[in-house]
């Protein structure tokens, strides 16, 4: 049914339309009184073969909402209702900006697929940390969050920034992700060199710590399909050598390689993360090769092209202790995480 009303409605109103208009709805109708209490009965994850042990937490599934979708902290436990293990929320900047100019996400249909130029639009870390606190008390959702650079932040001063996104967000989330992998900030991919991401990430860990002195909040660090094999092996030794807690592979790529839309769509389109089914095998050979370059020592996320239950315990086998999703949740629907969540249980029984 989702499909045919896809097909019908959203497929012909402009992409970030379409999804405000959708998120808007689904928040609109877990506001009815009862209706999120029923979500959740019905469609959360409960099976016990579901259940992961990672980052100090216990997750109900391994299967996320990969950032992006919920960039402001709006609707994280509406989300959560769906069948989502966990949310993650962002990207998050110091500063409240605007984003990129508009249009600037994007449809490819026949690849399952989505450009965006988003350009990290969200309201600030104050207003996100805001909503987190006053989420319920009996909550039992895992949120983290995701943390980027204000577009307008120079360069000698982009770690000040991340450290007051991670103030901010520190006491109220589970886990806490930097992101220095996304495309669509002038300059902010550079900041995956191991020069220049041990400061930032070491000023992020102290702020964590004297954030929460009484716990450990969990750190990630997310990278990009992009990075050269030689690149991804320095940024996991120094993921080790900080003792970080995960690495988050991947982001959305800038590649357009092996693409079945039309040559002329995609230059219509023009600049931005692709992100969908065209990004499984290198997100895949990413993971694989960060596994066996940490081994058992990181928690590895599995990000970027995952659609069923299948492919999801595939990256699982190849080394995630979780995985995440976006667009396949884009396209598949609210009972999109309910369909994969039910197909690994049965992958796995079968197994047993």
């Amino acid at each position: 049914m989702y499909r045919f009303f896809y097909w019908l409605i959203l497929s012909r109103i402009p992409a970030e339309t379409a999804h405000r208009g959708a998120f808007f709805m689904l928040r609109l109708v877990m506001a009815v009184p009862g209706v999120k209490c029923l979500a959740r009965r019905f469609l959360a994850p409960r099976d016990s073969e579901l259940a992961v042990e990672a980052l100090g937490l216990r997750f109900p599934s391994p299967l996320g909402l990969a950032a992006g979708f919920d960039k402001n902290a709006v609707g994280f436990e509406e989300l959560g209702a769906l069948g989502f293990g966990f949310v993650e929320i962002g990207t998050v900047t110091g500063q409240a900006q605007d984003g990129n100019p508009k249009p600037r996400m994007f449809r490819l249909p026949r690849d399952r697929a989505l450009v965006n130029r988003m350009g990290f639009n969200n309201a600030g870390s104050e207003k996100a940390a805001k909503r987190l606190r006053a989420r319920p008390k009996n909550s039992s959702l895992i949120v983290g969050a995701n943390i980027g650079k204000t577009k307008a932040v120079e360069p000698e001063d982009a770690i000040a920034d991340y450290v007051l996104s991670a103030e901010c967000l520190a006491p109220v989330c589970d886990y806490m992700v930097v992101n220095v992998s996304s495309p669509n900030t002038p300059g902010l991919r550079d900041l995956q060199s191991v020069e220049r991401l041990r400061p930032l990430l070491v000023e992020v860990r102290k702020t964590l710590n004297r954030a929460r002195p009484d716990s450990h909040l969990p750190l990630l660090v997310k990278i990009a399909p992009d990075l050269a094999d030689a690149d991804i092996d320095a940024v996991a030794d120094l993921a080790l050598e900080l003792e970080l807690d995960g690495i988050i592979a991947t982001n959305t790529t800038i590649a357009r390689t092996g693409l079945h839309s039309a040559e002329s769509e995609v230059q219509r389109i023009g600049a931005g993360g692709l992100s969908g089914a065209p990004l499984r095998d290198r997100s895949l050979s990413v993971l694989r090769r960060l596994k066996a370059r940490v081994g058992e020592r990181l928690v590895l996320v599995a990000a970027g092209g995952i659609e069923t239950g299948d492919e999801a315990l595939a990256r699982l086998d190849a080394g995630a202790t979780l995985v995440q999703a976006y667009t396949a949740f884009i396209y598949g629907g609210p009972l999109w995480p309910r369909t994969v969540s039910r197909r690994l249980v049965k992958l796995r029984r079968l197994r047993s």
